[in-house]
């Protein structure tokens, strides 16, 4: 029992670590920080050029017209609009971004992974059918079928998708628990990256002739 407080020291210090390694977007030390790519004209902050709090304006967290239905006319008939840092410089250093989505009948958002976010979808519009895949070795598909006021969760880094099963358009709004929450669409990225994978580990890996 000699050794048994250095135990406690150590699990404690193990649980410390883990807790800082799980952490993605941490909470700002300023009420705000709205990006600038210039570095007129700003303080340094946190780790981040921020424009001068003085200088920040309303238009810094605003983005009009999120309501006016998007272009589905695609192989996908689907249109994704991302609200994240890009779009409005007062969401670096908050956490958190907003997509609008817009299906055509039997449109697809087609399965991806947010890399760095959670994401919490409700319909306001059609109905889809939705889910996502568990990571190894289960791999297991967990599917819903969603009405309008309905909402689903999506886990950060899981595979996911969104289909309309209606013959009508559909519409959704995701949040998601990033300012930049990155995307990696499956299809997209192994058989269109650039350069192009090597075609033998493709043929490999998808078990093909």
């Amino acid at each position: 029992m000699k050794g048994f407080p250095n135990c406690l020291v150590a699990l404690a210090l193990m649980a410390l670590a883990c807790s800082i390694a799980s952490a993605y977007d941490p909470a700002p030390l300023q009420d705000f920080c709205v990006a600038l790519n210039s570095t007129a004209d700003a303080v340094f902050v946190n780790g981040k050029f921020c424009k001068d709090p003085k200088l920040v304006t309303a238009n810094d967290f605003f983005f009009p017209g999120l309501n006016t239905p998007r272009s589905t006319a695609s192989q996908l008939g689907s249109n994704v609009t991302l609200l994240d840092v890009s779009k409005i410089p007062g969401l670096n250093t908050l956490g958190v971004s907003l997509a609008h989505i817009d299906f055509a009948p039997y449109g697809l958002n087609p399965p991806h992974t947010h890399p760095r976010a959670t994401e919490i979808l409700v319909v306001v519009e059609g109905t889809l059918f939705v889910g996502f895949v568990t990571s190894n070795p289960d791999n297991r598909l967990i599917t819903k079928t969603l009405y309008p006021g309905d909402v689903f969760v999506f886990p950060i880094g899981l595979i996911h998708f969104q289909f309309n099963v209606g013959n009508t358009n559909a519409v959704s709004f995701s949040g998601l628990g990033s300012q930049n929450p990155g995307l990696i669409v499956i299809a997209k990225n192994v058989f269109g990256a650039n350069p192009p994978i090597n075609p033998d580990v493709l043929i490999k890996a998808f078990q093909l002739e």
